[in-house]
């Protein structure tokens, strides 16, 4: 399956997200890995649409930190602080944050000069946040509501079967 993924973009956003859905659900279902199953999340968005960094942070809660975990793109920070940029800004607020610009994001964190917008969404499990799904792109202002849902829908599966997982 894996060297068969791919998804039509040529319907649209919200068109692919419910075929990207479906099919991240047969990726994770049945397996009890968290690192095997984020990964696999990891690789088919970013396969699927190209973006330019897609992962995972997950929470220190001893550090008070979010801590790199699987991701697609290049070498990443390995460590973000609480209260500072993009990903802690969603891990504080426990919701969603959609950047247009990061040069316009006070105490934005560049782990890569080309990324013109990101969207951050806090996985929230038993009411605190255990980690962030984190998606940078290259295009300026390049998620809107589609990814919002699709993406809000992914994490929302994760959220679900994340106590399951070791």
């Amino acid at each position: 399956m894996a060297e068969d993924w791919h998804i039509d973009l040529s319907a649209g956003r919200p068109a692919a997200y419910k075929e990207l859905h479906r099919s991240i659900l047969a990726l994770i279902d049945g397996e009890a890995s968290r690192v095997a199953n984020l990964a696999n999340v990891s690789a088919a968005l970013f396969s699927t649409f190209g973006w330019h960094w897609v992962g995972f942070y997950l929470v220190d809660s001893e550090a008070e930190e979010l801590v790199l975990g699987p991701f697609q793109g290049p070498v990443a920070c390995t460590r973000l602080h609480m209260g500072k940029g993009v990903c802690a800004a969603a891990w504080l607020r426990q919701e969603l944050v959609n950047v247009p610009d990061v040069e316009a994001f006070p105490g934005h964190v560049a782990c890569s000069s080309l990324t013109r917008s990101e969207l951050v969404i806090p996985i929230v499990v038993e009411g605190k946040v255990a980690g962030v799904l984190d998606i940078d792109s290259i295009e300026p202002a390049d998620f809107d509501d589609a990814d919002e849902a699709g993406l809000s829908a992914v994490v929302r599966d994760i959220e679900s079967r994340w106590s399951h997982w070791k």
